[in-house]
């Protein structure tokens, strides 16, 4: 596949392979339809010959070279499964299509500081596991990371200081950057106001721009009841402090919350089965302990 696509890359040599697909042909009238010198051509069908795409044989005084369509179809089925796989409705190409979309439309709407205040997100989960189990999965540092990003990304550094008045970070990273030699792709921090153990938390967590200073405050506020199977959590997101840099955060908020939520809900569901006990080992989610913000 990569000799072939290598060989097909030259554009004096996809001439010839338009010009063989008419019809088989000589060197030489190749040559000269082609606009090139001999040798040239010679060269160029001897790199299509070793990548399969042509075969040749001598005829007489000339050498007859003829297309072989049988790599041009394989090639053309690799592609259409490249471009249906890309053209799937659902999955991450799918929320890549409606994340950019939603930047769009914040963008546009991102005139002067302070124009996002007031925004609201509300989101509502029922989730595996009584109260309490779920409050361990909000609050504490071990059962945070294994939801608190989306799809996409994972968490590199966390501290979540569950009592009012304590701090949050949260620094992540793609998720397939392993080694951490990519950029950061994101960094928060935040102060806890109030924890009422199983029932309530609410904080207060702001996206840092490159330069470090805040692109908004998100006023989070979670509630958690009791049901016959579980747990009722509603999610109550507030903007305040918004910067005119913030609409790039603010269109990933529905999204991006939407896929942790499911995580934590898949999570639980998991442990409720006991496939995942909630005591496992620290997976790779963090490169390091709760480590103070810089």
């Amino acid at each position: 596949m990569e000799a072939l696509l290598a060989a097909l890359a030259d554009p004096a040599r996809w001439r010839l392979v338009n010009l063989l697909a008419e019809r088989p042909r000589s060197v030489g009238v190749l040559a000269q339809l082609a606009g090139a010198r001999q040798p040239q051509t010679t060269k160029h069908l001897q790199t299509l010959e070793r990548a399969g795409v042509v075969t040749s044989q001598r005829t007489g005084q000339r050498r007859i070279y003829a297309l072989r369509p049988g790599p041009l179809r394989g090639l053309a089925t690799e592609f259409d499964r490249l471009a249906g796989t890309a053209d799937q409705v659902s999955g991450a190409r799918a929320t890549y299509d409606r994340y950019g979309l939603s930047l769009q439309a914040e963008r546009g709407a991102a005139e002067g500081a302070g124009w996002a205040d007031g925004r609201t997100f509300r989101f509502r989960r029922l989730l595996t596991g009584r109260p309490e189990a779920v409050w361990r999965h909000l609050t504490e540092r071990r059962l945070l990371a294994r939801w608190w990003t989306p799809d996409d990304l994972r968490v590199s550094e966390l501290l979540f200081e569950a009592r009012p008045g304590g701090r949050i970070v949260q620094e992540y990273r793609d998720a397939e950057d392993v080694n951490a030699l990519d950029r950061v792709a994101g960094r928060a921090e935040g102060i806890v106001d109030d924890v009422l153990p199983g029932e309530r938390l609410t904080y207060r967590l702001s996206p840092l721009l490159p330069d470090g200073s805040p692109a908004f405050t998100a006023h989070v506020d979670m509630s958690l009841g009791p049901t016959d199977l579980g747990t009722d959590l509603h999610v109550h997101w507030r903007i305040t402090d918004s910067t005119v840099d913030a609409a790039d955060f603010v269109a990933g908020i529905e999204i991006g919350f939407g896929q942790s939520l499911d995580k934590l809900a898949a999570t639980l569901a998991a442990e409720s089965a006991d496939t995942v006990p909630t005591d496992a080992a620290d997976t790779d989610a963090t490169d390091t302990d709760a480590r103070s913000a810089r």
